[in-house]
């Protein structure tokens, strides 16, 4: 990391391999106003897909940006003219662990790239390099921490965004859009939450709580977190081996400070159930939920609640709670038709292209049906082979 003696910016290159399909260098530096700036340096791709990166667009500045209720890390990927897309992760993850698996996918990356421009928000202290926060600092509640995103908002000079959260950060996106309607276009949920924690997950939050209190970021832990994250199938056992994803996931959990995680499991521990405001949401609404996710029965009951002429559910068998990194190609078609009803569409060069699964071929009728919200999305259910 950068010297903050010197004027220099300097620069920390990582090696990281993903799923045996993408090595890249991981290239960080940090200014002195609080500008982090970065940037992906491909060497190989072993699928055999060339991704152009002036469309995908990996180069990103992280911004360190002071609010009322603590600094928060945005890291900020494409062109700022284009319509915003803010993102907010899962417990102990941020945007590398959360939700790169989605943005690799060359179809998504040239369908979300080619739209928006991201703002990757992370939960306070969860950023790459992030020092433990003070014990005199108050614990953020769940309320401070959509107030925070209205400040980031504010900050970037944004208007109206499209919000994509994974879990916690679905709960937080979800409050923000009901505190604040008039800044949210549209919600993306993987695996939401919506009520308060039920009497098993509260103790597995207990748990959880415990081990970071006296342990820190231990091998246990970080099993209850990969638990909460993915599915059986990825994990392995004495016979299968875990994933790449697991692998790299496990290796990105590393980088978290215990004080911070822990501090963002006690607000999300303490949140409360939203359900009655589901109804007033007038934003669309596009849900995902692994069908092996701890949390498929919360994704069900909150799509039961959301308004159905706004609202769609897809459930994703074989696959935990993180679809964007387990299935990500599994939110590729559903993605492509919600934003097809705020007018938005992929370039041109992936239209037709026999490697894209949103070719028209593959497109369910379901799908297909317009409404007064310029497009209906019915609950389906998606198949995706696990085999690479």
């Amino acid at each position: 990391m950068a010297d903050s003696s010197s004027d220099s910016v300097s620069i920390d290159m990582e090696t990281i391999s993903l799923g045996g399909k993408i090595s890249f260098f991981l290239g960080i530096g940090v200014s002195l106003n609080e500008t982090i700036f970065g940037c992906l340096h491909f060497y190989s791709l072993d699928s055999g897909i060339a991704l152009p990166l002036d469309w995908i667009g990996l180069d990103w500045l992280e911004h360190l940006v002071k609010t009322g209720r603590g600094p928060v890390s945005v890291a900020v990927y494409g062109d700022q003219d284009k319509p915003a897309l803010i993102t907010y992760p899962d417990l102990a993850l941020n945007h590398m662990s959360c939700f790169q698996g989605l943005f690799f996918c060359p179809e998504a990356a040239s369908l979300l790239l080619h739209n928006f421009c991201i703002y990757h928000i992370t939960p306070p202290g969860h950023e790459l390099g992030a020092a433990g926060i003070s014990s005199d600092v108050p614990v953020a509640s769940v309320d401070d921490l959509a107030d925070q995103i209205l400040e980031v908002l504010n900050f970037f000079g944004l208007g109206a965004v499209m919000c994509l959260g994974v879990t916690a950060g679905a709960y937080v996106l979800t409050l923000f859009a009901m505190k604040y309607r008039e800044r949210v276009l549209g919600l993306i949920l993987v695996s939401p939450l919506c009520r308060a924690p039920s009497w098993t997950e509260w103790f597995y939050n207990k748990v959880m709580s415990n081990l970071l209190y006296f342990y820190g970021m231990c091998g246990l832990l970080k099993e209850c977190l990969l638990q909460r994250y993915f599915s059986l199938e990825v994990r392995g056992n004495s016979q299968v081996p875990e994933s790449d994803i697991v692998q790299a996931c496990r290796t990105l959990l590393d980088e978290r400070q215990s004080t911070n995680v822990l501090r963002f499991l006690q607000a999300i521990s303490r949140r409360y159930d939203i359900t009655d405001g589901l109804k007033k949401l007038q934003c669309r609404t596009l849900v995902f939920v692994g069908e092996n996710s701890s949390f498929h029965a919360e994704a069900l009951h909150m799509t039961l609640k959301l308004d159905r002429r706004y609202s769609a559910l897809v459930e994703v068998q074989a696959c935990g709670s993180m679809v964007t990194e387990e299935q990500p190609h599994a939110m590729l078609i559903p993605l492509e038709y919600f934003l097809m009803g705020f007018g938005f569409y992929r370039p041109s060069q992936f239209n037709g292209s026999p490697r894209s699964p949103l070719s028209p071929s593959c497109i369910s009728p379901e799908l297909l049906s317009p409404e007064s919200m310029g497009l209906k999305l019915k609950p389906i259910k998606t198949r995706v082979s696990l085999q690479v």
